[in-house]
């Protein structure tokens, strides 16, 4: 898909040791991110999601939603969500992600962060259904959020703020050594949506 291609910028490492989580920038037009956010809020299945922790249900604000090439099952934090069926829009995301990454994927894990209050803790995507050092693409559309890496042995730390329309993809052994997070802030009162692409192993 060359749709915005003319609108990439060059890409860049912005871990300093032990992986690869390569920044491309704003890679797509703030009219068509706009148009995307608007159709992905609207058509996208939104349910709100849920996790064990410490053997207890936790109901989040946040809502997520799984789609796939098939329907996968994936599980985290204790529960297990079988994919929907590509629509139209996440078809059109999935070959220009995978076109501008050089990476190839099956599924898609969506956020929608209704507005700053709402974050993700620290943590790897390390589930066993994932491809092993596979790569993870995460787009964000909407409101410009900060996004923090904390390697586990050093505690070293990285920050950067996607914005509206980027992209970053993590690979290598990025999950092995470093945690992510999205921290939660009250200056951020709009929403936004992330989709991570990312590959499943078939069975």
């Amino acid at each position: 898909m060359d749709l915005f291609d003319n609108y990439l910028t060059a890409p860049f490492n912005i871990l300093p040791f032990d992986g690869e989580a390569i920044y491309y920038g704003n890679v797509i037009p703030p009219d068509a991110a706009d148009t995307y956010f608007q159709q992905l809020l609207a058509k996208i299945c939104w349910e709100n999601d849920r996790a064990i922790i410490m053997g207890k249900e936790i109901i989040t604000k946040r809502k997520v939603a799984w789609y796939a090439d098939a329907a996968f099952r994936y599980s985290y934090s204790g529960t297990t969500k079988t994919a929907l069926p590509w629509i139209q829009e996440l078809q059109e995301l999935k070959q220009f992600i995978e076109a501008s990454s050089k990476e190839t994927y099956n599924s898609c894990l969506l956020n929608l962060y209704h507005s700053g209050d709402e974050g993700m803790a620290w943590h790897s995507d390390a589930e066993t259904a994932l491809k092993r050092n596979g790569a993870i693409a995460s787009l964000s559309l909407g409101a410009a959020r900060k996004f923090s890496f904390k390697h586990k042995k050093t505690k070293h730390t990285v920050n950067i703020t996607l914005e509206h329309g980027s992209l970053l993809v993590m690979k290598g052994e990025t999950q092995s050594h470093w945690l992510h997070s999205l921290p939660t802030t009250k200056k951020i009162l709009t929403p936004r949506i992330n989709l991570t692409f990312r590959c499943i192993n078939q069975r």
